[in-house]
């Protein structure tokens, strides 16, 4: 009867033991949770960061018209506040996303013990019983990885931001951060991204379709799964109709609705690649990579009308050059034989098109959009002579003319570049780097060494004019050799024409570009003259060579240099700096940079100390008078009539053309506007005989000014104080009386015919100036060829 007794005992030992155990495996599994809980809140982001959330949205550049030239960074986002947000959106992402939202503490309860019984019966994890406040959770502050850690932090989250932020801005905070598939962050991103349109503007069937798409941005996307995207869009549609959000007939009349989705690329409003690039280099070298991440608004000083000017200028131009020296049918490259038709880029204003039908007057294309275009041959002049070896079937490239024909055309290997400044700041007003910014990216407006030619010239003559010379002043032009010890041979320059012309007014040798005038006036002043001139304007040491040549403009430029030293001829003699971005934004619109660009003062004394924002004079109002007066005469009268054509008296400039037509400028200007424009091969190939700077880049300037100057007036050319005029040429007042007397009166030394007066010019400037020219006495016919030093 005992044992019984000894095993009631030996139970109740077991069970208190067991109940020991038990509240010490509780004791301590509360101790190692409320550790566990404390680190996770220590390793809990501080959500209070949300309160001045910076989204990750694009870099954008535009215009100075406010029109969009570019947008770099990946992710695309368009911030909103809640009261932007249509309610009938919001209804959508509620049936579809959380339709308890404005109700549970931040957590939804009943979804999270489904989750737990299915992965208990099934032992596969829901995805189901996340809120909208545990999503904005892990879209700002978890990642991505699915464990049970994650889940917790997730839902201390939760209910931490609930108690911290009101249930609209959670809401608003969700639909601005919401991943929506295509690089799309946020509804109004999204919006358009797939239609193109704003928030307000969609239908009830599309604001159901992007409110199904965070579920599964991928599978359920209009874009690559049209099908089940609908169901889902029906979905969310069927959802709402459950909630009493919409009416039946409302949801009968959205299911009906097909797809309207179609991938919306960020189009820009004004095509100005080289100068978005050069933007993004910029805040790149200041900003890093937040540059493309924190939303900032770059505002240039790009004029959208001007900048499409420039483009179709260049882009003329070149075809132009291309035509004079005929179209060839080239093989298709490697690229093009493995590329289908319809993924040809369009390059330039070149588009793909394929030959569909062939006749003696025309051919008959079909461009890559299946339209049907009429090419005539005679819209091309190089068209007929490549007509007979094309059939039907042979892509060809076609541009689309001014008048809306189409032309047979090729992507010119020929480059060229353009630039246009405001001259009383610097302004950037268009900018042109080369033919086509995605076929080759190489700035050569800004990024190019290209020797100047006679575009150089105006700073030797500038030189001359402040060392005594006048207009009026003669040169022999006559042969001349100049001993250079590190060549074989001794370099004997000669004008472009090949022929001498003796006694040469200065006026007369800008007008027409005489290479010898500007080579002995050099020689005369001295090397260090000119070079301290060249740098005066803006050039630097190593763009100067220490030579003669420099005369001939033999050192290295960019068009955007060319432009800068021509804007101080138009700007009355200041120095300006360019610059291309006019302020920028931050992401809230808050200005965090505003340009002071340097501007001339015309009124302001030299003798004062100048202010901060005034630009350097480096040339005074007279000479500059006189440069104006004799640049204006190389479109009047010399190697840049073609001008003329914009019946305007103020167009003033200097065509430049190096050895072997290597390189063809022209750069001008009028008091409102200076601008250059290049043409060359990237190669230094010679672009042909005949092809100088009034043939090949005067055009391109041309029209552009016909656009840049429409309703500008032409404004008085006034001479300033210290300018007078004798016998129709220009002095300064304190240019030696016995000059003017014999400018004025001796026809012969206007014309440069007479040796002998020529040389009484020599004698008085010797007496009235420190640095005198030394003219020769013979006529260009008998000159015998002077031997100079180069160095």
């Amino acid at each position: 009867m005992e044992r019984p007794v000894a095993i009631k005992l030996l139970s109740g030992n077991t069970f208190k033991s067991i109940a020991k155990l038990l509240i010490a495996v509780v004791f301590l599994a509360g101790i190692a949770g409320y550790q566990f809980y404390m680190r996770l809140l220590n390793d809990l982001p501080d959500t209070s960061t949300l309160q001045n959330v910076e989204y990750q949205t694009p870099l954008n550049i535009y215009s100075k018209e406010k029109l969009l030239i570019a947008q770099f960074g990946g992710n695309k986002r368009i911030p909103l506040t809640i009261e932007e947000v249509p309610k009938q959106l919001i209804n959508a992402f509620l049936a579809s996303e959380d339709d308890n939202f404005y109700e549970h503490p931040g957590v939804d309860y009943k979804g999270l013990v489904r989750a737990v019984l299915q992965l208990a019966l099934t032992g596969k994890k829901s995805q189901g019983g996340s809120t909208i406040t545990m999503q904005v959770t892990r879209n700002f502050f978890l990642s991505n990885e699915k464990t049970y850690t994650r889940k917790l932090k997730e839902i201390i989250l939760a209910l931490k931001l609930e108690r911290e932020y009101p249930k609209d801005k959670i809401l608003e905070l969700y639909l601005n951060q919401i991943y929506m598939g295509h690089s799309a962050y946020g509804v109004a991103a999204a919006t358009q991204t797939y239609y193109g349109k704003p928030l307000n503007k969609l239908s009830l069937a599309e604001h159901a379709m992007i409110a199904g798409l965070p579920k599964a941005p991928s599978a359920y996307n209009p874009i690559t799964n049209e099908k089940r995207a609908i169901i889902r869009r029906n979905y969310v549609l069927h959802r709402m109709l459950e909630l009493k959000m919409v009416t039946v007939d409302q949801y009968k009349e959205a299911i009906k609705q097909p797809s309207t989705a179609k991938l919306q690329y960020t189009s820009s409003e004004v095509s100005a690649p080289f100068v978005a690039e050069m933007v993004r280099q910029q805040l790149f070298e200041q900003y890093g990579e937040r540059a493309y991440t924190s939303g900032m608004n770059v505002y240039t000083t790009i004029s959208a009308s001007l900048q499409k000017t420039a483009n179709q200028a260049l882009q003329h131009t070149l075809h132009s050059y291309d035509e004079r020296h005929g179209y060839k049918l080239s093989p298709p490259s490697a690229a093009d034989k493995n590329t289908k038709f319809a993924d040809l880029p369009v390059v330039g204003d070149t588009y793909p098109a394929t030959i569909v039908n062939l006749s003696t007057q025309k051919a008959i294309a079909r461009l890559q959009n299946d339209t049907s275009i009429d090419v005539a041959w005679k819209n091309s002049r190089s068209a007929h002579t490549l007509r007979k070896n094309l059939k039907v079937g042979d892509i060809i490239r076609v541009r689309k003319l001014k008048n809306d024909n189409w032309a047979l055309t090729q992507i010119p290997k020929v480059q060229g570049a353009f630039v246009a400044l405001a001259p009383e700041d610097g302004a950037i007003l268009a900018l042109v780097g080369g033919f086509d910014f995605t076929r080759n990216k190489y700035n050569r407006a800004t990024q190019s060494k290209r020797q100047p030619g006679s575009g150089f010239k105006p700073v030797i003559y500038t030189a001359a004019l402040e060392h005594g010379y006048s207009p009026a002043s003669t040169i022999n032009d006559a042969p001349i050799v100049v001993h250079d010890p590190s060549r074989e041979n001794d370099w004997r320059p000669e004008n472009y024409t090949k022929r001498f012309y003796g006694m040469t007014s200065i006026r007369k040798a800008i007008t027409y570009s005489r290479n010898i005038v500007s080579i002995r006036l050099l020689k005369e002043m001295g090397i260090d003259v000119g070079i301290k001139t060249g740098l005066r304007f803006g050039f630097t040491k190593d763009q100067l060579p220490r030579g003669l040549s420099l005369a001939l403009g033999s050192g290295h430029a960019s068009p955007l240099q060319m432009a800068r030293f021509f804007a101080t001829f138009a700007n009355g003699g200041f120095l300006v700096d360019p610059y291309f971005i006019e302020h920028i934004e931050s992401s809230d619109g808050k200005v965090i940079f505003k340009a002071k660009p340097k501007t001339p003062c015309p009124t302001c004394s030299d003798k004062k100390k100048s202010k901060p924002t005034q630009a350097p004079r480096v040339i005074s109002p007279q000479i500059n008078f006189l440069m104006n007066s004799m640049l204006r005469d190389v479109v009047q009268k010399g190697t840049a009539t073609d001008a003329k054509v914009l019946g305007r008296s103020d167009l003033a400039g200097k065509t430049g053309t190096t050895n072997d037509q290597r390189d063809a400028w022209f750069n001008g200007f009028t008091p409102s506007i200076a601008a250059s424009a290049w043409v060359g091969f990237d190669n230094f190939a010679p672009l042909g005989k005949l092809e100088t700077g009034g043939v090949a880049a005067l055009p391109m300037w041309v029209e552009f000014m016909r656009t840049a100057l429409k309703g500008t007036p032409v404004l008085p050319f006034i001479p300033p104080k210290g300018i007078i005029q004798k016998g129709g040429e220009f002095f300064q007042s304190d240019y030696s009386p016995k000059l003017m007397a014999q400018a004025g009166t001796s026809s012969q030394e206007k014309s440069g015919k007479s040796g002998k007066s020529a040389k009484k010019t020599t004698s008085a400037r010797k007496k009235s100036t420190s640095s005198a020219p030394r003219s020769s006495t013979n006529k260009a016919s008998a000159a015998k060829p002077v031997v100079e030093s180069l160095f």
